[in-house]
């Protein structure tokens, strides 16, 4: 087989449909669109209706909402952190920041900041500064004799509620 016999198989290209061009196509006038009525209009947008009964998305109740000042943050986990360390990518005997943990591969993405978790174990001693970090992580990273620094402060409890 050469280059230039290639071929695709018979049938998996259809040649489109040309409309609207003379009788003498068989596909004239109307242009295979029948005698008026709403389908035969051009711009017609009939997805979703069901001939006049309610539609489905009017029959189910609304619930919930999204929040457009939500903040999404790039998730660390302790577990990652140690694997880093050990493989060499992160130094834990540096502080431990943003840029480093873009370098190390651990943060691709900035978005509203690095939010560190506690799923995994740590066993390294590690200051780490973080925008926000969870009290099951700094606790872990204190027990094995860390520091976490938070960037962003948390919002003090008040007694409204």
């Amino acid at each position: 087989m050469k280059l230039n016999e290639l071929r695709d198989n018979e049938g998996a290209r259809k040649p489109r449909k040309r409309v609207g061009r003379g009788i003498g196509s068989g596909r004239g006038k109307t242009s295979t669109k029948g005698q008026k009525g709403q389908r035969s209009r051009s711009g017609v947008s009939l997805v979703g209706f069901e001939g006049g009964q309610m539609p489905l998305y009017r029959r189910l109740p609304k619930r919930g909402f999204k929040n457009p000042f939500r903040k999404v943050h790039e998730v660390v986990n302790l577990g990652l952190l140690q694997k880093a360390i050990d493989a060499g990518r992160l130094d834990a005997s540096i502080d431990v920041d943003i840029a480093a943990l873009e370098a190390a591969g651990l943060v691709t993405k900035r978005r509203a900041g690095v939010r560190l978790l506690a799923k995994g174990d740590l066993s390294a001693k590690l200051s780490i500064t973080v925008d926000s970090a969870s009290p099951a992580a700094v606790r872990a990273v204190e027990q094995a004799g860390g520091s976490v620094t938070q960037t962003t402060p948390r919002a003090a409890p008040t007694d409204e509620g």
